[in-house]
């Protein structure tokens, strides 16, 4: 299937897909088509079984996403925003498969919200990170930024970042524990695609499951979150795989996932 606002690229051989909002000539800023177009290609992503890591990146050098695109005006025939919000991902919380952010210069308002709804940040030495919300008059909610930011960083930190708009640099970004790790711009793909290979080592279902367990039990108390059943870590535990993992690890060999 042709996109004309995204680049979807399976690499099946790897288990890695690279996502590339495509809209250079608007900082990838995103409007309703691209949202509804990036909401297919997840769905895409999240059924392919040969695909169990993603990475997201933006076209050209300039930015990853400059958030919604606010000269966008809306005619006759075109889309809703997709129940999965800005980018297909800021209100899906169904995508158990891990996401990583490649972050390739400014992420700004929405694409800052698309960076954190991921779950690794790698980001080049020049990336600019901020909501600058405020400082157009609106409030960074309804696509989660004031409150997954929070989750993310010290709230004090997080805080100085949504009450004044101004964005903080890569290493910045890297000091306070928003970002993994920091890279020249020419290496910024070859890092997330090394990120996504130490993934791809582990079992799929285990990675799924674990992922699945810390975003549910974040809400609760520590007892109630050891004690809840996560649906994704009994899937895990009937796998072939849990069996191939323990073999594999008493015969000293690297295990052969199927992701069944």
């Amino acid at each position: 299937m042709d996109h004309e606002f995204a680049i979807y690229e399976r690499r099946p051989a790897e288990h890695v897909a690279i996502v590339t909002m495509n809209r250079p000539e608007s900082m990838n800023a995103l409007h309703n088509p691209a949202s509804q177009e990036m909401s297919a290609i997840w769905d895409d992503f999240a059924a392919d079984p040969e695909l169990w890591v993603a990475i997201l990146t933006g076209a050209g050098e300039r930015a990853f996403s400059a958030g919604m695109d606010l000269k966008w005006r809306r005619g006759e025939g075109d889309p809703d925003r997709p129940e999965s919000g800005w980018g297909g991902l800021l209100t899906r919380f169904d995508l158990s498969k891990p996401i990583i952010a490649a972050v390739n210069g400014w992420a700004m308002g929405g694409g800052l919200e698309i960076a954190l709804a991921c779950d690794l940040i790698i980001a080049a030495e020049h990336a600019q990170l901020g909501l600058p919300e405020v400082r157009v008059g609106t409030v960074g909610s309804n696509s989660g930024g004031v409150h997954r930011l929070p989750r993310q960083i010290p709230q004090k930190i997080a805080l100085a970042m949504i009450l004044t708009g101004r964005p903080i640099s890569a290493r910045e970004a890297h000091r306070i524990g928003l970002v993994n790790e920091v890279v020249p711009a020419d290496q910024l793909l070859a890092a997330a695609l090394r990120w996504a290979g130490w993934i791809v080592e582990a079992a799929p279902l285990a990675v799924r499951g674990a992922k699945e367990a810390v975003f549910a039990g974040l809400d609760v108390p520590l007892p109630a979150a050891i004690r809840r059943r996560y649906s994704g870590i009994e899937r895990n535990s009937a796998s072939a795989d849990q069996e191939e993992g323990r073999r594999a690890f008493a015969e000293k060999r690297p295990p052969r996932w199927s992701g069944a």
